[in-house]
């Protein structure tokens, strides 16, 4: 009964296109090669060749055998012209009857837009002057089973990009070069920190206390060992016990994990780059974030100006600096006396987050940070020293023990970095714990549980450190210019499609 059921859901065109493919298997076809001999990739011949002369192709008789997807066909009689295609471009392949095999130009008879040959031929320019392959023999690799959507409807369907991102890179070659420069950037930034003595390391993915950030984590539970795990939030307490064990300068580019809305600058797994110097401090960071970031512009899009949106982003070095509470007297909208209204300042923050119940007046200022000022700050902007009770990880300021040595890198509106002096002083760690579980008790899911074993790591002595993370998604969003963050990861979370 599904079989039957399965097959009343087929369009005729994938009907016709089952029955092509038993036609093929008739034909003595391999449907499902297992090698295939190529001597170029279509980008190869585009970089390589497109700048000859019709003449100088004529004279080289440059063979070829490149494989690619056929994204079009035109037919003139017993001559075809068709496109083959893969995620860096397209190159036209000319077909006459007389120029193959009676067996290939039959079995090119069965073959759809969208399946998959290896072409064998010359190279020569039309008319036109457009590049092409005169083919002498080509080899089936695959069926589409399935019509390509059409390019200007389909394809613009943002749901189907994301849904079938397969689909969105045959159909949008262009969307291939974002995740192409992701990995450029991904790269860079390790040989970046390679160069500067770091060591890469890996930490639990799967904790028994989730720490290292304020989030609400994903519970799960290991059957064998009949324990509750958290999918981390961030790896910064397991950085920071290497940074104790004397490996002086670490880096992590991994998943982190947070139980939390879906947005255009979220999605609850997301990739961070946490790093730690030992001997070091936030400003030794904010240096660090500059001379790494500008140096992403130069090496990767070759300039220190980029475009975002409707603005251009410089970054030009020193980017601008500017204290917690000066940035909320500047962009919140509230008069700068407001601030030294406690009672006034919960009440505007507890219509801003209705659903916090357990506001303190450090968390009402972040919160009025968080929605009021951030979108505001298009430039690159450290804003550092905010209240240290939101800031538990973090050395209390020099100047101000109210503050934290802490900074939060914003960039075209949105959060890009966050980093610390990091708080190495075991007694107050714990009372900062403590201070922390008091708060879940009030209702408060984002506070950080009391990790013992990290305290007692502490107790060993942990130099003067340094340490940051950068969300390497948002950061990938700047650079390509996308402003939602599923432009950039390749497999973003949905809902259920109903």
């Amino acid at each position: 009964m599904s079989n039957t059921n399965n097959e009343s859901k087929k369009t005729d065109q994938e009907i016709a296109r089952e029955q092509k493919m038993e036609k093929l298997a008739q034909e003595g076809i391999d449907l499902s090669p297992h090698n295939v001999t190529s001597t170029h990739t279509i980008m190869d011949i585009l970089t390589d060749y497109s700048e000859f002369s019709s003449e100088k192709l004529e004279e080289k008789k440059i063979e070829i055998f490149v494989p690619g997807r056929i994204m079009s066909v035109r037919k003139m009689g017993k001559a075809t012209f068709f496109h083959i295609g893969d995620c860096r471009g397209k190159l036209q392949v000319y077909l006459r009857e007389d120029k193959v095999s009676e067996q290939d130009y039959k079995v090119f008879s069965l073959v759809d837009i969208g399946d998959m040959l290896s072409v064998k031929g010359f190279l020569f320019k039309t008319r036109t002057g457009e590049l092409t392959i005169m083919a002498e023999s080509f080899v089936f690799l695959a069926k589409c089973l399935h019509p390509l959507p059409e390019k200007w409807h389909g394809l613009q369907d943002v749901e189907l990009r994301y849904r079938k991102r397969h689909l969105d890179l045959i159909m949008n070659p262009e969307a291939s070069d974002v995740f192409r420069l992701r990995s450029s950037i991904m790269a860079h930034i390790r040989e970046f920190f390679d160069e500067r003595g770091y060591i890469e390391v890996e930490t639990p993915m799967m904790q028994a206390i989730p720490g290292g950030a304020l989030a609400r984590p994903f519970k799960t539970f290991h059957n064998a060992l009949g324990m509750d795990l958290y999918l981390r939030i961030a790896p910064e307490l397991y950085l920071k016990r290497l940074i104790v064990g004397g490996l002086e300068r670490v880096y992590e580019i991994n998943r982190n994990f947070r139980n939390e809305g879906i947005s255009s600058e979220h999605n609850p797994e997301f990739t961070m780059l946490e790093w730690y110097q030992a001997y070091s401090d936030y400003n030794d960071m904010m240096d660090m974030t500059e001379e790494l970031i500008c140096s992403l512009g130069k090496s990767l899009l070759g300039t220190d100006e980029i475009p975002f949106g409707e603005h251009k982003i410089s970054l030009k070095r020193p980017w601008k600096r500017i204290k917690f509470m000066q940035a909320l007297r500047e962009y919140s909208g509230l008069a700068p006396n407001k601030f030294d209204e406690k009672t006034g300042i919960l009440e505007f923050a507890s219509t801003l987050a209705p659903d916090n119940k357990s506001l303190s007046f450090g968390k009402a200022l972040d919160i009025i940070l968080d929605k009021n000022v951030k979108h505001q700050i298009i430039q690159p902007t450290f804003i550092t020293n905010p209240p240290k009770e939101v800031s538990p990880l973090a050395k209390a300021a020099k100047d101000n023990p109210d503050e934290a040595e802490r900074f939060e890198l914003i960039i075209a509106g949105m959060e890009i970095a966050n980093a610390f002096s990091e708080l190495t002083d075991p007694a107050e760690q714990r009372r900062r714990f403590e201070q922390q579980a008091e708060e879940r008790k009030k209702g408060d899911d984002e506070s950080h549980m009391i990790d013992l074993d990290y305290v007692q790591a502490l107790e060993y002595g942990m130099p003067p450190t340094g340490g940051e993370g950068i969300g390497i998604d948002r950061l990938v969003m700047i650079l390509t210019n996308k402003k939602s963050i599923r432009e950039v990861i390749l497999f973003p979370l949905l809902r259920p499609k109903q």
